[in-house]
């Protein structure tokens, strides 16, 4: 089977929903924002805060591509992993792209910690402002978009794992 690779927005589930995913299809699982944090021995925001936007993505753009993509892994992104071309080509050519996609304002509820969790936006952004940006990102990338919206994150797992399955991952 080919590796799962979530995207969306930051919120969403998508550690919570890989997590349980891989447990589910007995795959491994890798969080692309954990690999930044041990590749640079430091906190998300920390990056963004004191070396900028840009160097945080190039950080990502890093982590995502040292990611051994020859296992039956799920793979949660950061929610900007589709700044970086490379890294979305990377992951594509490893893996089922899934969407994950929730609406904003329910986004904007389970934020509760918007200015320290490492969310790679300018200072000024808005999460409608960040998700404007990348919306279109997510499309573009995306092989398979699964609405979350009045889901259960096992009613998720379960649609996305039946899904895989299905078309043979």
């Amino acid at each position: 089977m080919k590796n799962i690779v979530l995207i969306g927005m930051p919120a969403v589930g998508k550690s919570t929903i890989g997590v349980l995913a891989a447990k589910s299809l007995g795959f491994a699982f890798i969080d692309t924002d954990l690999i930044i944090q041990q590749n640079t021995g430091r906190l998300l925001q920390d990056i963004i805060d004191k070396d900028g936007l840009d160097a945080f993505c190039i950080d990502e753009e890093r982590a995502i591509c040292s990611v051994s993509a020859e296992q039956n892994a799920v793979i949660a992104t950061g929610g900007s992993a589709v700044y970086s071309r490379e890294a979305m080509l990377f992951l594509k050519k490893h893996g089922l792209v899934y969407y994950l996609s929730l609406p904003t304002e329910e986004i904007s509820k389970r934020l509760t910690n918007i200015t320290t969790r490492g969310i790679a936006k300018r200072p000024e952004d808005t999460i409608e402002d960040v998700f404007r940006r990348r919306a279109e990102l997510y499309a573009e990338y995306a092989d398979i978009t699964v609405d979350c919206f009045g889901k259960t994150p096992e009613d998720t797992v379960a649609e996305l794992c039946d899904y895989h399955k299905l078309v043979g991952g």
